[in-house]
């Protein structure tokens, strides 16, 4: 038997495992990254080496023959003994409490539903999670790792950033029933406007209104008005609420623009010139076990493609962001 599995055959079963999950050799290639006369020629060999067909080749397609539907079934219950292994003994070495600070809109709205995959990647690393807003300072030795919306400036500390933020108007359809259309900035003098008075660290009461009607060369408006709130998901339960129109973040509102909870009365999107990151101390990544979380965290930003949502104003899909 170990004259048989040599280490030869060891790679051509790879290659079979991988053409019996496609049934094609073509796609088996691709996913390995050699030709199909290459992945053909293995299996070819393997079949010598075996004393057995394991696959019937027809017109445009392959079957596995009963022999290689048997082999095939223990070759991916072995593979995924090994992956499971695997995952084991790197769970057992990636082990232990991380203290991870997060924004708190960014927690509850973008790494919350996240989590569930770190925990499945890595069992045995327990998250002790600080929720604080970008108003208050960041002070080493209080985190291993921090989850922060800024400039990127963070004196005696290390950041690798994530992804930028832009903002926009939101508000509830129910907001602009018996209102004055709500289609130019200008508009907004008949709306009841919300603020979060955190937005980003140096920000002030009404800065992420200011901010994003200065980008678009809007005409100077009273935005010093209306109700203001210290956490973003507050402003944007209010917005929800039909309470006035907020200023929402694309990172962290996906889920109402797609059904509809929220809309976009105009559709010019003002980049905040801060982004998100993951703060850290000088030679904090020489843990594994932070460099493994720092790089989950990266891992999933990357992930995450940029949504594009239909953007309404009086029933109407105007424009798409």
């Amino acid at each position: 038997m170990s004259r048989l599995l040599n280490s030869q055959t060891h790679a051509w079963l790879k290659v079979f495992a991988v053409s019996a999950r496609h049934l094609s050799f073509t796609r088996a290639a691709e996913e390995l990254h050699v030709t199909t006369g290459a992945v053909s020629q293995q299996i070819k060999q393997l079949e010598d080496r075996l004393g057995f067909k394991l696959f019937r080749r027809l017109p445009r397609q392959l079957a596995l023959t009963e022999e290689g539907r048997r082999l095939a079934a223990v070759v991916e219950e072995a593979y995924q003994a090994v992956g499971l292994e695997v995952k084991r003994l790197r769970s057992g070495v990636m082990s232990g409490i991380i203290r991870l600070r997060v924004v708190p809109s960014f927690l509850n709205k973008w790494l919350m539903p996240r989590l569930p995959r770190l925990q499945a990647r890595f069992p045995d690393i327990e998250l002790h999670i600080i929720a604080e807003d970008s108003s208050t300072s960041l002070r080493e030795g209080d985190f291993d790792l921090a989850l922060d919306l800024n400039d990127g400036h963070y004196p005696g500390m290390s950041i690798t950033p994530l992804m930028e933020e832009t903002i926009f108007p939101v508000c509830a359809p129910s907001l602009m029933r018996g209102r004055p259309p709500l289609r130019r900035p200008e508009d907004l003098a008949w709306y009841p406007l919300l603020h979060d008075v955190t937005a980003w660290r140096g920000s002030h009461d009404y800065g992420e209104w200011e901010h994003y009607l200065q980008a678009i060369g809007a005409p100077r408006l009273n935005v010093r008005r209306g109700y203001t709130f210290n956490r973003n998901h507050l402003t944007m339960e209010a917005a929800l609420a039909g309470m006035g129109v907020a200023i929402a973040r694309q990172t962290l509102i996906t889920n109402e623009l797609d059904t509809g909870a929220l809309v976009v009365p105009f559709a010019q999107r003002v980049a905040t010139g801060m982004h998100y990151g993951i703060v850290h101390a000088a030679g904090s990544l020489d843990d594994r076990r932070v460099l493994a979380v720092h790089d989950w965290l990266l891992e999933e930003a990357q992930r995450q493609g940029r949504s594009r949502h239909p953007v309404v104003a009086d029933g109407n899909t105007i424009e798409r962001i």
